[in-house]
Parts: structure tokens; C-alpha cells; sequence
């Protein structure tokens, strides 16, 4: 029984290019069309205070409102699997999972920073390179959105038809020809996404010494905003 979709590109075959901003989530053509997307929003008040949110799963074109009840359905259960013996094969109580990832940073227990995107499988690649980037290396929160993005599909995604790319790797060209270069030679199957492409990352931070406020938001596309006042 399969319990995984068939590779989009075998060995031979030229890559196929995945959509880059949100595969399997309605999102922003290249020409500019809009078809609706999830959205990410983080806030942090002067007391510290944080949320993180990602509303999705309810766009009116794939999911209306139901009259007699007043409010839309989610749209989630899509991410099961109709195959049986699947991990999230349909099953009665069983509860689908979700590539909905806001995020907390905590330090000594205390909220330090709130980040998420929308971009379906890309979510959590994307907000791991800015963990690293700013836990680890060091970036501002801003130099971390505005660092090269780059995300993996050698994994089947998770929304219908589930295509992948064994050794699949989506980068920007910023990331430099060398390092791209370096990527093909150890066998990934590199797909160049464009200069400014990969990514919707924002988020917010505050520090509990000095009660100093942040936030950063992702360039890309121009539609994403930081504000404070």
C-alpha cells in the first residue's frame, strides 16, 4: 500500500521547480495574482507580553461559510491520507496535523522574541534558519529575514498530491554560486528560486532587562510590515 507520493523528478530527469512561497497553500502568483494565503502576525506589548498567531485554513474560496452554523469550516483535514497504514491515515477521533507553526522564544522562562510564517512545508525550515541565525549567529532579528532563504523537498508535502524531490533543495540565488555549486556536487537537486523569493518570515522581541521592544519584518514581495509605537 503506498504510504508516500511518487517523486516528482527521478535521476535523469530535469527538476521541476516547486512553488516557492507556499507550496500547497493558496498563495501569490508570480504575475502578481492573488489567490489568498495564510498570514502571520506577531505582537508584543510594553509589558512584554507576546502572541504569535497564523490564522489559516479558511480561505473563502476553498472553505465558505456554512450558513446554518455561522462560521467556516477548517480546511486541515485535507492533510490526512486517504491510504491505509499511513501515520495520518483518515481514522475516526484522530486528530490531523498542521504545518501551523507560530512560535515563542523563551529565555529563563521568559518570552523573548515571537516569530512565524505562512508557507505551508517551508514553515518551520524558514523559522529554523532564523533560530540558528540569531540564537546561534549572532544576526538581528531583521538580518536573519533579510539573510538567503533556502528550504528542502525531499520529503513528500503535505497537502494533495503530495509530490517530492529526493535531494531537492529550493535556494536563492543569493546564496551565491559557489555554495550552490558546492550543494550540486555532494548530489542535492538544486532549484533557483531568484534573488528574493523564498521566505514570509516576521517577528517581534523584547528584552526583559531593558524592556527594549523589536521587530523585523520579511522584504520579500512587499507584504509584510513592522510597526511600533
Amino acid at each position: 500500500e503506498p504510504t508516500v507520493a511518487p517523486p516528482v523528478a527521478r535521476a535523469g530527469e530535469p527538476t521541476v521547480a516547486p512553488p516557492v512561497a507556499g507550496a500547497g497553500e493558496p498563495t501569490v502568483a508570480p504575475t502578481g495574482e492573488t489567490r489568498g494565503d495564510t498570514c502571520h502576525i506577531d505582537v508584543v506589548d510594553r509589558w512584554g507580553n507576546m502572541i504569535s498567531a497564523t490564522p489559516s485554513g479558511g480561505w473563502l474560496q476553498s472553505s465558505p461559510t456554512i450558513p446554518k452554523l455561522g462560521f467556516c469550516l477548517g480546511t486541515r483535514l485535507q492533510m490526512t491520507w486517504l491510504e491505509a497504514g499511513a501515520p495520518s491515515t483518515l481514522a475516526p477521533g484522530k486528530r490531523p496535523r498542521t504545518t501551523l507553526t507560530p512560535t515563542l522564544v523563551l529565555r529563563d522562562g521568559k518570552p523573548v522574541a515571537a516569530v512565524g510564517s505562512p508557507g505551508g512545508d517551508q514553515q518551520d525550515q524558514w523559522q529554523l534558519l532564523y533560530l540558528l541565525r540569531t540564537i546561534v549567529g549572532g544576526y538581528s532579528p531583521q538580518q536573519a529575514i533579510d539573510a538567503p532563504a533556502f528550504h528542502t523537498t525531499s520529503v513528500p508535502e503535505s497537502f494533495w498530491p503530495r509530490t517530492w524531490t529526493p535531494g531537492g533543495a529550493v535556494v536563492e540565488d543569493r546564496l551565491g554560486d559557489e555554495v550552490i555549486a558546492e550543494l550540486e556536487r555532494r548530489g542535492h537537486r538544486v532549484t533557483r528560486a531568484g534573488d528574493w523569493s523564498l521566505g514570509r518570515l516576521s517577528a517581534v522581541t523584547s528584552d526583559p532587562r531593558t524592556g527594549l521592544l523589536g521587530a523585523a519584518a520579511n522584504p520579500r514581495g512587499a507584504q509584510g510590515y513592522a510597526a511600533g509605537r
